[in-house]
């Protein structure tokens, strides 16, 4: 954590340093102190706090929305392997389609609101909690689920009893990524898809309209604000709420 801190730290003393001496003309480069002052006036004197809200409401739902869909299928995927079998191709196919490439048809399907952000929000964020879901049931222990049966378990019940709280250190990994890479696309619909609020509203407006570089990174500052935040929530959560997890780990 404090070389993190420490990492982060020098990078912004960097950014600091690059402005000033002029290295990248101050025009397409301000120095860090003038984005965190822009940043501070955005907050307190702009109103810039409704669209963070917007921004992170938006980001949950969709988010929500992909651990909803994501994981429920991975554990039906990664349990029935003929499933898993008959629908590879079919995942190999969407997996790689670019998400933003979609922003175009979504908002002709969706309207440049929440429906458009969340869908494409799923689409991409989907697809690292059910790879991760599947890989964590291949590392279930069989004698485990075998052990299950033989007490009566059905087969829902050894899913969720032994195969499920054993995958749950994968599953929580594929939602931090996913974590992440919703929030890229949540402020890249907002900055290309439209839409009346947003961080990325805020940076298209900065970027296309009145040219401040400053407010520009000043967003984008933010938007890592939020990613940090949260992957250190969810990082958290996995040491407080997954404690089985790391008592076997440490005891092999």
């Amino acid at each position: 954590m404090v070389r993190g801190v420490i990492g982060v730290a020098a990078f912004l003393v960097v950014g600091e340093i690059v402005g000033r001496v002029g290295i990248v003309a101050r025009n397409y480069l301000p120095p860090t102190s003038d984005v965190v002052l822009a940043l501070w006036r955005m907050l307190t004197e702009q109103g810039f706090g409704t669209h963070v809200l917007s921004t992170t409401g938006n980001w949950l739902l969709g988010l929500g929305t992909a651990v909803a869909i994501g994981v429920p299928l991975g554990l039906l995927l990664g349990s029935v392997p003929m499933l898993n079998e008959v629908s590879r191709l079919i995942v190999e196919f969407l997996r790689p389609i670019p998400s933003v490439a979609l922003i175009p048809l979504a908002v002709l399907v969706f309207g440049s609101g929440t429906e458009m952000r969340v869908f494409i929000m799923a689409f991409a964020a989907v697809w690292p909690i059910l790879f991760n879901t599947i890989y964590g049931l291949m590392e279930v222990d069989p004698l485990a689920k075998e052990t299950a049966r033989s007490y009566g378990s059905s087969r829902l019940g050894v899913v969720l009893r032994v195969s499920l709280p054993s995958a749950a250190p994968f599953v929580l990994t594929g939602i931090r990524m996913a974590a992440a890479i919703a929030l890229i696309l949540e402020v890249t619909a907002e900055l290309f898809g439209g839409g009346a609020s947003g961080i990325g509203t805020v940076i298209g407006v900065a970027m296309f309209g009145s040219g401040e570089k400053d407010v520009v990174l000043a967003g984008a500052m933010m938007t890592g604000v939020i990613g940090l935040a949260a992957n250190l929530a969810l990082e958290y959560a996995g040491r407080r709420g997954l404690v089985w997890a790391h008592q076997e780990g440490g005891s092999r």
